[in-house]
This record gives C-alpha cells, structure tokens and sequence, in this order.
C-alpha cells in the first residue's frame, strides 16, 4: 500500500467519538475557529523571531567587526553558528517532543530565546558572541522541531497549506524585518551592532504569551492514551460536534525513532525532507546572509538598495507562495520551483556584461522564487510523517537543512574571495539542480491528505502487517 494515499475520497460526515457517540464532523474536517488563529499567531511568532534572528546576525557583524576585532574567518564562524547548532537542537528535541509532548518546548522556548537574545548586548569578546549564538541556534533548533508539528496537528485540513503557509511569511518578515531594523538602528550610540542585536530579544518575548496559552496538540494526546485530555481540550476549543482525534497507536516496538525514520517504510520520506529542505537553503542562506556583499563583487552600485528589493522579493514570493500552496499539487509547486530558481540563478553565473537593474531583477525573482517555495517546508515536511515521528522527521531534515546552510554562510565569503563571485553561484546552480532531480524521482503527493493515514500506515509497519 502507498504511504500517502492524498487523492482517495474520503467522507466528511458524521464522526464517532471514543464513547461511540455521534458528532458532527471530524477532527481533520473542524471548522475554522478563533483558536485555530490563535495557535497560528503564536507560531507565526516563532518563525519571525527566527528569521529575525538569524538575518540581524549579517549586517550586525559587519558593524561590529572593527570592535570585535573579527576577521573573514571569525565572521564567517559567527555568521554560521546558530546555523551549525540548529543541527543538535533540532535532533535532540525532535524525539524528545515525539516522547512527552510539543507543548513543554512550544511554549517556553521564545522565553528563554529572548533572555539569551538580551546578553548578545552586553558582550565583549568574538567567544562570547560565539557562544551565545551558538546557544540561540540550539533553542532556534528546537522550535523548528516542534512549531510545525504542533500547527498541524490542530489546523483543519482543507486550510492547513494556507495556516502553515502563514509561517514561511512570518520568517520571511522577520528575515526581511532584520535587514530594515538593522539600517534604521546604524548611527545609535558608538556601537550600534548592540542595539541591532538586543532588538531581536522584543518579538521574542511578545511571542511567549501567545504560545504558553496553547494547550498540547490533541493527536500527540490520543495516541499515547490520553484520549480524555483530548476529547475535553477538542470540546472546549474547537466545540461540542467535533470528534476527537482517532486513536492509532502503534504496535510497542523496540526500535528508537531514529531506526524508524529509515525503515524501509519512511525512508524515501526521510530522504525526501532532507534534500528538499537542505537543498533549498543552502543558496538562500548563502546569498540572503551577505546579500549587501554579493551585490557589491558582482559590481551593482548600491548594494543597499539591492538587497532592499531582494529582501522585498522575499516577502513577495512568500505572500505568493500563500495563495498558492492550497491550489496546485505540492510536487509540481516544489520542483517546478526548484528549475525556475536554477535557470534564474544560471543567468547570473553566466551573464557577463549584465546590466546592473537586470543583475537586481533575476536576484529578485531568485528571491522570489525560493521564498514561495519555503512554504512548502511549513507544510510538506509535516506531512510526510505519523504522529509519533512527525517531530523527530522535522528534526532530521531540520539538521540536514542546517548543517547545509551553516557550511554555505561560512564558505560563501571564502569562495567568492578566492574564486569570484560566478564560480560561487554556479554552485548554487547545481545544488538547486540536484534538488530537482531528487524531489522529481521520490517526492509523493501530500495535498489533501489526512494525517490519520499516515498514523494507520505507521501502526501496520510497526505490526509488521505492512
């Protein structure tokens, strides 16, 4: 049988409940309450304050570099390290949010987020700056794990690409965001590197109230025998004539979670969200992170206003990518992207005499394009697993993704030193090729599924019926 069964019809009728009573429509089939916006906001905020986060970090460090003392290669390390900690917080929290539960991580991260994000003001030293990067990488880590497993779990299906998609727009805001912040606060005090980094502490600590209200996911509950928690948080939530989840707990297995994400029955999944996500931001972060920079070695007069249009390209794309992640077939979004933003970024490599507006222009739809498509890893990724992987499955092509954007951020300066800024493009080229490649031979369809199948599909492979 197929793992993802996302076109078979299913009914939307009447529900059971656990106690065989009838209700009105099922769990997946809930309509679209207030709380459902709700929990959307407060993940939405997460997402901002990571691409915030991690998009203050390129122009503060150029700011902060005279003091500091940071060399090519300290800034290349500080540019990539909460990228290269993402990995072990994404690893670690994944299983262990699969085990107890999104809520513990959900809804206190953004507070310690934003304490850590305060004590980058008051540092002195490359280390210290080191160190507590590397700290807020490890927390970033964790929330990419968790935030999308918890929105999925609650958002109805027929909205869920337009819900989750609400959390590329936030990170893209926040990333876009960050460059904006940064300019506006370049001549407060002496050293405003400070301030540039304090500013991503605020909507941290704004997120935390929106998030600590947010009971845990009612799917994670019913499938470790928690119905009745369930049932009373679904009842009080989302309303009486709605049926709780179904209950598909898997067969005890002595296997961990990692074992299971490449047993034969989810590895091509596992496969998939990892090249998907890895080779998508590996050209992002490596041209969004310097982008003032690269427009700068590829000769555009203003590197200011170039990365001003390239940063509202992203929030275009995004906005784009909204509308239409709920209207055409995840593969076809996902790898038609992946060839448009590989023909556009060839056209830099190779164009050599290319006019400055048409060096700006193709950066623009380059933007553009992987913006719209990074929907797709708030919504996809989540729906290549079950309920008790979802979060370990993030967490594994989180770590993939990161480790990728980590080595990329810190080569980028590298390479473009020592061998010019077309080579480094024409890298990204065949990233993004490869990423086609893959998603076009392995990636299945997910738009429309109902996460209970995937909960069914793991219980028989757990049962060895499968």
């Amino acid at each position: 049988m197929s793992i993802i069964s996302a076109d078979e019809p299913v009914s939307a009728g009447a529900a059971c409940s656990a106690s065989g009573e009838a209700v009105g429509v099922a769990y997946d089939d809930a309509p679209l309450r207030l709380f459902h916006l709700r929990v959307a906001a407060g993940a939405s905020g997460g997402d901002f304050c990571e691409g915030f986060g991690l998009g203050i970090i390129g122009i503060s460090l150029s700011r902060a570099a005279p003091q500091l003392g940071l060399t090519p290669l300290w800034m290349g390390v500080l540019g990539g390290a909460s990228l290269a900690s993402l990995f072990a917080g994404a690893l670690l929290s994944g299983p262990t949010a699969d085990r107890f539960g999104r809520r513990p991580i959900f809804g206190y991260n953004m507070a310690v987020l934003g304490a850590l994000s305060v004590l980058q003001f008051f540092v002195h030293s490359s280390v210290q700056l080191l160190v507590l990067r590397l700290a807020i990488g490890f927390v970033l880590g964790t929330d990419y794990a968790v935030n999308k497993a918890m929105l999925i779990e609650f958002t109805p299906r027929r909205v869920r690409g337009r819900i989750l998609g609400l959390l590329s727009v936030a990170w893209a805001t926040g990333y876009a965001s960050a460059y904006f912040v940064g300019f506006a606060l370049d001549n407060v005090g002496t050293e405003p590197w400070r301030w540039m980094l304090l500013s991503s502490a605020v909507p941290c600590l704004l997120a935390f109230p929106l998030r600590v209200t947010v009971p845990e996911s009612p799917m994670w509950l019913t499938n470790h025998g928690r119905g009745a928690e369930a049932a009373a948080i679904v009842r009080e939530r989302l309303g009486a004539t709605v049926a709780p989840p179904v209950s598909t707990p898997a067969h005890p297995t002595h296997h961990g979670r990692w074992h299971q994400l490449f047993s034969p029955t989810w590895r091509r999944n596992s496969l998939v969200g990892c090249a998907f996500w890895t080779c998508l931001v590996i050209p992002y972060f490596a041209v969004g992170t310097f982008v003032a920079q690269v427009m700068s070695a590829m000769n555009v007069e203003s590197g200011y206003v170039g990365g001003l249009i390239y940063n509202f390209a992203l929030l275009g794309g995004a906005v784009l990518g909204l509308i239409v992640v709920d209207r055409i077939s995840r593969r076809s979004f996902l790898v038609g992207s992946f060839w448009l933003a590989a023909v556009t970024t060839l056209a830099l490599a190779l164009w050599t005499h290319i006019p400055g507006l048409a060096m700006i222009l193709l950066f623009a739809a380059f933007a553009g394009v992987l913006s719209a498509v990074s929907n797709l890893v708030y919504v996809y990724i989540p729906e290549l697993f079950p309920t008790d992987l979802r979060a370990s499955g993030i967490g594994l092509a989180t770590a993939a993704s990161r480790t990728g954007s980590a080595a990329s951020t810190f080569l980028l300066p590298v390479v473009v030193a020592d061998y010019g800024i077309r080579v480094t493009l024409g890298a990204c080229v065949a990233v993004l090729v490869a990423g086609a490649v893959i998603c076009q031979v392995w990636a299945p369809e997910t738009r429309n599924l109902r996460l209970g199948v995937l909960d069914e599909e793991a219980a028989r492979s757990a049962e060895g019926v499968g």
